[in-house]
């Protein structure tokens, strides 16, 4: 679940990152592994006519069956166990009864808490046949979130990382979202570094072996301006552009970076099949 740069609490995220050991290592390993087992699932039951609310029904049963806690229930008054973003939503997209349509796209994120650690990750799925401009979205959003992921060493700096993905998605003529940021993740769904997913190389932050965070880009064919819906948690692009995200939760190691929310059966990007 991304975290709103407007709304993100000083005393939470502008403090220190947490340096984790490898205990910590493991624990996020656990965690992120079902969070991405549980998606695995969802993406290949997202299909036209489908309703997002049977997919987040989906969810409760596999967090049920697994000991699991979602981090994202009654989080700050939020009712559900998913995030389902369609077409030109970007993110936080709440379930509701409404059935997918032929075409539709959507992120579909999630939040487990295993053992007290946050597996938090999230894919795109395509309803049916995708139309062109979609899957070219979907395949520029996927490269921008690695082209960051590969940045993640010790030394680099968070500007780096943003670096990467603004100028993959920009050269390919989309547009960054700047209104939400990753975020330190670990015990803590919510946690000092602020990620975000533009920027300068050598500026901000320096990683840190031990270091947890998410890296989450939301991009956009159109223009990167969003607005939020009434419901207080939709967020939509002001020019309906279509809208694609990608996250994984990752690890700073010491020469490099592990991703803890890799898909187990290879699903990491559409199209999937069983």
């Amino acid at each position: 679940m991304t975290d709103s740069l407007a709304d993100a609490a000083p005393a939470l995220h502008r403090g220190e990152p947490t340096i984790h050991g490898p205990e910590a290592f493991e624990g996020m390993r656990k965690a992120g592994q079902l969070a991405a087992a549980a998606l695995d699932e969802l993406v290949l039951a997202a299909k036209p006519g489908v309703t997002t609310q049977a997919l987040d029904d989906l969810a409760r049963e596999f967090a049920l069956d697994h000991g699991a806690t979602p981090a994202t229930l009654y989080y700050r008054g939020f009712q559900n166990f998913v995030c389902t973003s369609i077409n030109h939503v970007v993110c936080h997209g709440i379930p509701a009864e409404k059935p997918l349509k032929d075409g539709d796209i959507m992120n579909l994120d999630i939040t487990l808490i295993v053992d007290g650690w946050h597996g938090d990750t999230s894919r795109m799925v395509v309803m049916g046949e995708p139309r062109r401009k979609a899957e070219r979205l979907i395949d520029i959003t996927f490269e921008s979130m690695w082209k960051g992921i590969e940045a993640v060493k010790p030394g680099a700096t968070l500007g780096d990382i943003g670096h990467a993905i603004q100028e993959h998605a920009e050269r390919a003529r989309c547009s960054v979202v700047r209104d939400f940021c990753g975020h330190g993740i670990g015990e803590v769904f919510h946690a000092p570094p602020n990620v975000v997913h533009y920027g300068r190389p050598g500026h901000g932050m320096k990683l840190k072996p031990g270091m947890f965070f998410t890296i989450e880009p939301m991009i956009n064919l159109g223009k990167p301006g969003v607005k939020i819906l009434e419901d207080g948690w939709t967020a939509v692009t002001r020019d309906r552009s279509l809208s694609a995200q990608f996250e994984h939760s990752i690890g700073v190691t010491e020469d490099g970076f592990e991703v803890f929310t890799k898909s187990p059966k290879g699903l990491d990007k559409p199209p999937y099949a069983a």
